[in-house]
This record gives structure tokens, C-alpha cells and sequence, in this order.
């Protein structure tokens, strides 16, 4: 019997300098970039942003999805992403992803969990 794990998904927490949690351009940039490099699939994607400069983003995936959730009052954010491992083990990818999103943010991590799906 062949067993299959589905991915790596990380949840974490972090703070970040405002100037980074207000800017949704330089989130999506980085996302397309990231998306682009690990020859990851986009099939949908949202960005809004809110009043206070906070933004959401959500970028739907082939493989699975990346999103994240900014309060600029409060200096933080929080940030997932899961990649499916049909066909190819994406963990690396994960990793990856989540490290270039904490450099970017010039973030401190609060919390990370990760599970293996």
C-alpha cells in the first residue's frame, strides 16, 4: 500500500516594521516573484486593502494557497502557506516561501507551527 502525505502547511505569527504591514504592492510583487521562481501555479488571487493601511491577500494555488492578514496598529501580521505534495514533495518550497516572506516583512517571528498534512 503506497501512503500519500498531502504537504507542509506553516501558520506563523510575526512583527513587522509599519512601513511593510501598510504596503500591498510590495506583498504582491514579492508573492508573484516567489510564485514565479518556484514554479508554483496561480489560479485566483485577492488583495484588499483596509482603512487603517492593513491588507489581506489571498492567492489561490494549484498546489494550495498562501495568505496574508496585516494590522499595522498593531504591528503585525499573521501568514500561512500549504503546498500539495501530489506529484512531488513541495516542503522545500514551503520553507522557503515562509523565510523570503519573514526577510521581506523584516519580520520577527511571534509564532510557527507547522503540520504535516
Amino acid at each position: 500500500m503506497t501512503t500519500y502525505t498531502p504537504g507542509l502547511h506553516i501558520l506563523a505569527t510575526f512583527t513587522a516594521p509599519l512601513t511593510h504591514l501598510t504596503d500591498t504592492d510590495g506583498c504582491r510583487t514579492l508573492f508573484d516573484a516567489l510564485i514565479d521562481e518556484l514554479g508554483l501555479a496561480k489560479v485566483g488571487e485577492t488583495y484588499h486593502a483596509f482603512p487603517n493601511g492593513g491588507f489581506t491577500a489571498v492567492v489561490c494555488l494549484t498546489e494550495s494557497h498562501v495568505s496574508i492578514h496585516t494590522w499595522p496598529e498593531f504591528g503585525v501580521a499573521t501568514f500561512d502557506v500549504f503546498l500539495s505534495n501530489f506529484q512531488r514533495n513541495n516542503e522545500a518550497k514551503v520553507r522557503l516561501f515562509y523565510a523570503r516572506t519573514l526577510s521581506h516583512f523584516d519580520a520577527t517571528e511571534q509564532t510557527r507551527h507547522e503540520l504535516t498534512r
